[in-house]
């Protein structure tokens, strides 16, 4: 297969041709399928030969995460006999909801992973070796198996966790990447020096990284990936998706930000009127799948706060590009005046040697407003850390949370749930 699909490439007006003859498509095809969709057309008025460009989405209202959760079935376009494969999403603001995949939907699915991984540099023959769980109705891990294997790279499915395993196994079959949650290669480290395993001359190249930012909004290195690096050399590529998109963006080799897959995914960014956000501005992404069979989605609210970048790309590829995620709107923090998103937190605390692990709790406290406790476990003098957080917290952010000192093994189990699918490092308790 071609791995760098000739769209990709292509000018703005030749991708905008094929999305709105896409969109097109999609529309005629909710019409005829989607409960869901049939009622809110009906209900707003909507006649879909009127929606003919890309701009003509705004006519349309947007559909959310709770849609989602009242109506699930309804969004379904094809019988439960045509679904092979069920996935959930994980839950994490509120309760899960069930995503059906077709036969065409998986292929769909590979095709995506294949070229996004392609994006970062992984090539055929090529052995990778999976970090992630592949059971759980986790779509991702199925995802990455299946684009792998579309683009003929071996594949080596070791699941999350447990470090010396994973040694065992680059060891012992030398993959060339790995499929990891980042900070879990801190982990991997601390377990090499503890044991002698001469890590940096490994086999491993380059490492695929999920659900954590390795960038800051100008595309450095964040506090995580700079303190992977400094102890490991290898080359560490930023992913951004979900289960409702079907579709990766992926940092190709000079990695400044994901790229879009224009013949998968429509995409708007807006404000809180719901209106596009101007050059370079700030707002949430609005999804459109292309090309999903049996739950196709239509100006999806992501809840995910992003920039998109326009500019032409040193790799040669013409579409937009996703900054890292600034925040969730759901996870917006009023913390002493000031508004905080966990990343901005998430980076301080990686910024510290010292902190072995770290949680972050918010809670609604007796007056009703928002608290911020961060847990942290450390090896070094608690008050000096205590006070070098505290004061990293007040230059960066202005205000410093509260801090509590747990036990290694007490907070580690807390943040490497077994039941999770990734690193429990932000808990949100507010009412």
């Amino acid at each position: 297969m071609n791995l760098n699909p000739s769209i990709e490439y292509a000018s703005p007006a030749e991708i905008r041709i094929l999305q709105e003859q896409k969109l097109a498509e999609l529309l005629r095809y909710l019409q005829d399928n989607s409960a869901f969709y049939q009622r809110l057309f009906s209900q707003n008025g909507i006649d879909i030969e009127n929606i003919r460009t890309l701009e003509d989405l705004q006519y349309i209202p947007l559909t959310s995460k709770s849609d989602l959760q009242q109506f699930n079935h309804d969004f379904f376009c094809v019988p439960n006999h045509k679904i092979v494969d069920y996935s959930t999403t994980s839950g994490t603001l509120g309760d899960p909801v069930t995503f059906g995949l077709s036969d065409s939907d998986l292929e769909r699915l590979a095709y995506n992973e294949a070229i996004s991984f392609a994006c970062a540099g992984i090539k055929e023959g090529d052995l990778v070796q999976m970090m992630t769980t592949v059971d759980k109705r986790f779509m991702a891990g199925l995802a990455y198996f299946l684009g792998l294997r579309k683009m003929g790279a071996g594949v080596i499915r070791m699941g999350p966790g447990i470090p010396e395993l994973q040694w065992d196994s680059i060891l012992r079959y030398k993959p060339k990447w790995l499929i990891t949650v980042p900070s879990f290669l801190l982990k991997m480290i601390e377990y090499a020096e503890n044991h002698g395993i001469d890590y940096k001359n490994s086999s491993v190249y380059g490492a695929v990284c999920i659900g954590e930012s390795l960038r800051e909004q100008d595309f450095s290195d964040s506090a995580l990936s700079r303190k992977i690096a400094e102890k490991w050399n290898i080359k560490l590529f930023s992913t951004y998706a979900s289960t409702e998109m079907s579709t990766a963006f992926a940092e190709c080799e000079l990695q400044q930000g994901g790229h879009q897959h224009p013949e998968l995914i429509i995409t708007e960014i807006l404000d809180e009127n719901e209106k596009p956000v101007s050059q370079g501005g700030t707002g949430e992404l609005v999804i459109t799948t292309l090309g999903v069979e049996a739950l196709p989605l239509l100006r999806f609210k992501t809840g995910d706060l992003v920039k998109a970048h326009s500019e032409l790309c040193g790799c040669g590829r013409t579409t937009m590009r996703l900054g890292p995620v600034v925040g969730r709107k759901q996870h917006m923090i009023k913390y002493r005046g000031t508004t905080l998103y966990p990343p901005a937190l998430n980076d301080i605390l990686n910024g510290f040697d010292g902190i072995t692990v770290y949680q972050i709790v918010i809670r609604t406290n007796d007056i009703g407003t928002d608290e911020i406790i961060v847990k942290i476990s450390t090896e070094q003098d608690c008050e000096e850390l205590l006070s070098e957080v505290k004061d990293r917290f007040r230059a960066k952010l202005r205000v410093s949370p509260r801090i509590e000192i747990f036990p290694a093994d007490e907070l580690t189990a807390l943040v490497y749930n077994p039941k999770s699918r990734k690193p429990i490092h932000f808990l949100d308790l507010r009412l």
